[in-house]
This record gives C-alpha cells, sequence and structure tokens, in this order.
C-alpha cells in the first residue's frame, strides 16, 4: 500500500527534526495543507507553542493580487503564520529532502466567506444560511474554487493534488461549540442539507419543479421526521421523482465545481478525491457522482471508524472502476485510539484499499508516533506482498500482459479528458406537477 501523511505547514517548518522522522518513518508522501479551513490545531513536538490557532480559512501561499483581483470571493492570508509562503516553504524542504510532496487543498469549507458573503453559502428550507459552507451551484463559488486551486499549486513541484470537500458541505458541522449532536435523525440531516439558495431552486426549475413549493415539501418533512422522536431513521418521506431532481441538480454542481478545479491543475498531475459511495453525503468527503470516476486517480474513502472501515473500503473497490485505485483515510489521533491500528490497516488492505492516508503527522505527537510506525509497517508490508505475487503471476506468464488489458502508466488520467471541459453528470430530468 502506498502511504501518505498529511501534515500543515507549521508541522514542517517549526520542527527541525521533521523531516528526519519522516525519514523514519518511509512514508511514500507528505500532503501539505496549502488552502486550509480554520482550525486550533495542537503542536505536540514544538518547543516554541503548543497549538496554534487558524482563526479563519486561509491560502497558505500568497495572495496574488493579480490573480484575485475582480473576484467575488478571495482567501484571506493567514496573519498567524510568520512567513508569505509558509505551505511553499514546506513543499520545497520536502522536495529538497527527496520525500514527495502532495498538495492538500480544501475548497469549500469557508466560513469567513460565508460570512462575508452568505448569498454564496448553502442555505436549508428554513432559509438558514450555513457560513461553514459554500455552494457550488454558485458560479463565484466555483471561480473561487478553481483560482484557489491554480494558486496553491502555482510554481510547486507536487506528486499529486489532494482535493477535500470538492462538494457540498451541509447541516452537520464542528461549528463553534456545536449542538446539534444526536439531535437529528439521519433521514431529518440529510433534508436539512438540501441547499435551497437561488441557484438550486434556479436548477430546480430547470426540471419543471416550482422552488416554493420544494422548499415548503421539504419543511414539511424534517418536522415530521423530528416528531417521530426516532433518531435513528435512515428514510424519509419524499416522492421518489422529487428526491431525484434534487440530487440531480446537486450532482451537477458538484461536476461543475470539479470541472473548473481540474481545468486549474497542470496536465499529468496525480488527482486524489476525497469521497463517498453515498450520493447524499455532505462534508469533507462529498458524495460522489457518476462523473467523479473519470477525473480521479484515486478515490478515498472514509476508513476512521474500524468497526466499518473494511467495509466501506470493499464498497469502493467493487463500485469504482478497476484503474481507480482505492484509499482508505485513517487518523491516529481521534479521542479513541484505534485498539490495533495494524490489523485494522491488514483488514483495509484486504477489502481492497490500495492506499494509506494517515491523519496526523504534525498532531500525532509522541503518545501517537507508534501507531504511526505500526500502521506504515503493515501498509509497506502488503506492497511488498502485492508485488511479489505480481512479479510470479509474470513470471507463470512468461511476463505477457494479458490480450486487451493494457496498463496504464501511473499519474495518467483514463478518457476522458478533463480539459476539454466536458462535464458527465445525471442529466435534470423533468419533474412537474409537486
Amino acid at each position: 500500500m502506498k502511504t501518505t501523511g498529511y501534515a500543515y505547514p507549521w508541522d514542517l517548518l517549526d520542527d527541525p527534526a521533521f523531516v528526519h522522522r519522516i525519514r523514519a518513518l518511509g512514508l511514500d508522501e507528505v500532503a501539505v495543507a496549502l488552502a486550509y479551513h480554520s482550525t486550533r490545531a495542537a503542536t505536540p513536538w514544538s518547543t516554541r507553542h503548543a497549538a496554534v490557532l487558524a482563526r479563519r480559512a486561509a491560502l497558505y501561499r500568497p495572495v496574488r493580487e493579480g490573480a484575485w483581483r475582480g473576484r467575488t470571493l478571495r482567501p484571506s492570508p493567514p496573519d498567524w503564520v510568520a512567513r508569505e509562503d509558509s505551505a511553499g516553504d514546506a513543499v520545497r524542504a520536502l522536495n529538497a529532502a527527496g520525500i514527495p510532496a502532495a498538495a492538500w487543498i480544501v475548497l469549500t469549507h469557508n466560513s469567513a466567506l460565508g460570512l462575508a458573503e452568505p448569498d454564496v453559502a448553502v442555505r436549508n428550507c428554513f432559509g438558514e444560511t450555513y457560513p461553514w459552507a459554500l455552494c457550488p451551484a454558485q458560479p463565484a463559488v466555483r471561480e473561487y474554487a478553481a483560482t484557489l486551486t491554480a494558486e496553491a499549486v502555482h510554481e510547486l513541484e507536487l506528486s499529486s493534488v489532494i482535493l477535500e470537500a470538492c462538494g457540498p458541505l451541509g447541516a452537520v458541522h464542528q461549528h463553534q461549540h456545536e449542538k446539534t449532536e444526536a439531535v437529528w435523525a439521519p433521514s431529518a440531516a440529510r433534508l436539512l442539507s438540501v441547499c435551497c439558495c437561488t441557484a438550486c431552486a434556479s436548477g430546480w426549475a430547470d426540471t419543471g419543479l416550482a422552488p416554493e413549493k420544494v422548499r415548503d415539501r421539504l419543511r414539511t418533512e424534517v418536522r415530521r421526521l423530528i416528531a417521530t422522536g426516532e433518531l435513528a431513521l435512515t428514510d424519509d418521506g419524499l416522492p421518489p421523482p422529487l428526491c431525484e431532481a434534487l440530487l440531480a441538480t446537486r450532482q451537477w454542481a458538484a461536476d461543475a465545481l470539479r470541472a473548473e478545479v481540474l481545468s486549474a491543475v497542470p496536465r499529468g498531475t496525480r488527482i486524489v478525491l476525497h469521497g463517498a459511495l453515498d450520493p447524499w453525503t455532505t462534508g469533507a468527503l462529498p458524495g460522489l457522482t457518476p462523473g467523479a470516476v473519470a477525473d480521479a486517480d484515486v478515490i478515498v474513502v472514509s476508513g476512521w471508524a474500524p468497526e466499518d472501515g473494511a467495509e466501506t473500503a470493499a464498497a469502493a473497490r467493487a463500485a469504482l472502476p478497476e484503474h481507480v485505485a482505492v484509499g482508505s483515510y485513517v487518523s491516529v489521533v481521534g479521542a479513541q485510539p484505534i485498539p490495533d491500528i495494524g490489523s485494522h490497516v491488514s483488514a483495509l488492505g484486504a477489502a481492497g484499499a490500495k492506499e494509506l492516508h494517515l491523519y496526523h503527522l504534525g498532531l500525532a505527537g509522541p503518545g501517537r508516533w507508534p501507531d504511526l510506525r505500526a500502521a506504515v509497517s503493515v501498509a509497506h508490508a502488503l506492497g511488498q506482498e502485492e508485488r511479489r505475487r505480481r512479479n510470479a503471476t509474470a513470471a507463470a506468464t512468461g511476463g505477457s500482459r494479458h490480450a486487451g488489458a493494457p496498463s496504464r502508466p501511473t499519474g495518467c488520467h483514463p478518457a476522458p479528458d478533463r480539459h476539454s471541459g466536458e462535464i458527465s453528470c445525471p442529466s435534470r430530468r423533468q419533474h412537474r406537477g409537486l
């Protein structure tokens, strides 16, 4: 299994021993946050401070006036770091050390912009805005995300581009002192995550739906679901044709966002997309659209929970085409450590995961570093075993490839060409009479 560890720029720049630890760990790649949401991040390896308070989402590259002039949305520079190009410096430090560096870019998660420009944020059926969630259906959001990506990767030597929140966010979010946990059933949270902004409503209208009737239907159903008192409900009572129309509008916007973002990435770049198989999922790993698989070399799904991580990886492997690798995202810094992380990684590999994405190299202090070592060790052992099997198969067949199954070099992308501007997405079906 290929191993990728995630880090913030200050993890590298504030810790002279970081590169040494990464070399000892044996990671294949380090993903550096080039554009990231607000956070308070512990710094257990630092001798200068205990945590970094990133008060708002920021671009950790120079915010060049020429690139952002005239844009409705533009990122904030991070005044909590000393360097103007902290992420670029971190990537270059990895390059100099011979460690492949990936770009880690968070796209639609930006509370500062959502508060400053509420018209471009996700709005629920009650008219409430989610400032942390920029709506992909809004042209200004897609323009922002594409420019953010172009500026994030500008003049850097990168092994991959990793896209987080490349789609919609919704009602469930770690907001300031969040008090919504275990209040809404999954079905209610799903409907509260349906964006009802003007751009999304315009998409519904294209299918023949009346936006105000849609909002009213959503409100009525949310109230009904809450009134049942059942917190485990996963199904709602909306008519299937309405659900199809709502999902088609969301997926059209997600595909349009991804197309504009990828048009800003240099050709030949390895693309890693965080996502979920459930098309209704919102958040950092949003639901995949039918067109997403043509745009990615790797789809990373959640492997944080040991009770269902392997099942998720197996489902992804079964659902995705063979040329798209499955990655599992695993945290070593959760409140409850994974009891046996080596066995967990082994199960992920057996389920079909070819990549292990580890969160987080900076947050994992001395107390969690043994878990990182164990995870990487098992992942590499799995990779060696797979190479041995491949070599044995090649030797048994005389080294010839099976007819009709040409190999695709690592880093290349399958047809169709994503730079062509064509978007593969669900059609906006006609649904009338709501």
